[in-house]
């Protein structure tokens, strides 16, 4: 009997099989939850729409999942940049236990700034990520008393895939 399902969203030009995601992927088995990893690659393919392709409906894809699954049971969301911003902005269409964002975008272009539902969160960003301001993503975590693991790290988080991985065991395990 699975404690719950895990949706696990890569980021921009990444893949269903990277390194982060993979990582949360073995955690969320090994405690007793299912988990799934869309592949949003084709719509990161779009440049056509946008510099980092066609968002609206990377989040589309993502809502319509999760809502598949919320009907199951109680569903994770987690993602690493824009994974993570379409996962937090999911969270508020689709009924979400927890959230767990890794170098969350604050603000998407055209998109709505970033927000969540009142779930326990939990974030990890890289004080030296070359992208997103440290200083929003703090702002941001206070407003919303979210866990928060800042690391001596760039927006890749590639020194700290396993750090990562074991803040994603304390939120499941907290659930």
């Amino acid at each position: 009997m699975s404690r719950g399902h895990c949706i696990l969203s890569h980021g921009f030009e990444s893949g269903p099989d990277a390194t982060k995601v993979t990582a949360l992927a073995e955690v969320a088995q090994r405690l007793g939850f299912s988990c799934e990893r869309p592949d949003y690659t084709d719509l990161d393919a779009r440049h056509d729409i946008s510099r980092v392709g066609d968002v609206p409906q990377r989040l589309q894809r993502l809502i319509e999942l999760a809502g598949a699954a919320a009907v199951r049971g109680p569903v994770v969301l987690a993602g690493s940049s824009l994974g993570a911003y379409i996962s937090a902005i999911a969270s508020l269409q689709v009924p979400t236990q927890a959230l767990f964002l890794m170098v969350p975008p604050t603000t998407m272009g055209p998109m709505p700034a970033l927000d969540a539902a009142r779930v326990p969160i939990s974030v990890v960003h890289a004080w030296h990520d070359e992208l997103i301001p440290a200083g929003d993503v703090i702002a941001w975590a206070q407003q919303r008393s979210a866990s928060l693991l800042m690391v001596d790290d760039g927006h890749r988080l590639a020194a700290h895939v396993e750090a990562s991985a074991q803040a994603f065991e304390q939120l499941l395990r907290g659930l």
